[in-house]
């Protein structure tokens, strides 16, 4: 962790409020990412867990039977995880970017990152549909 300096302990003037706000709007967006990427981590941990909480009750249920697989439902669940580590990655990435653009004066807007995001959600999304409406129709 760096140590404040003395530009950083700045008396406030109208330019450093200005320049507080738009740290303090980084940070909060930061912390979004975070969440996010808590939030994808905890459902396919939940995801995972699942499968094998449902493997188990079949066991049970089944008097001794065992189901060889959980099916793909732990390799989506991982899948989830490794993708919520990846938000917490890129989010981070894009903090200190921004921090430093914003310290430059030369602010970028998001570019890519948020297309690829928005793209690898969408086609997890239709890849948990597609493995469900599977389930559904051969089991």
């Amino acid at each position: 962790m760096t140590e404040p300096s003395a530009k950083d302990s700045l008396p406030f003037t109208r330019d450093n409020r200005d320049l507080a706000r738009d740290h303090l709007a980084n940070e909060r967006t930061f912390l979004a990412w975070v969440r996010t990427g808590i939030a994808v981590v905890v459902f396919g941990f939940a995801i995972g867990r699942f499968a094998i909480a449902i493997r188990q009750w079949m066991q049970l249920e089944g008097q001794g039977h065992v189901v060889p697989t959980s099916g793909l439902s732990v390799w989506f669940g991982t899948a989830a995880i490794l993708g919520g580590v990846l938000v917490c990655l890129a989010g981070l990435v894009r903090y200190r970017r921004t921090r430093k653009q914003i310290d430059s004066g030369n602010f970028q807007p998001a570019g890519f990152i948020i297309d690829i995001v928005a793209m690898v959600t969408a086609i997890f999304g239709l890849a948990l549909a597609a493995y469900l409406v599977f389930i559904e129709l051969h089991f």
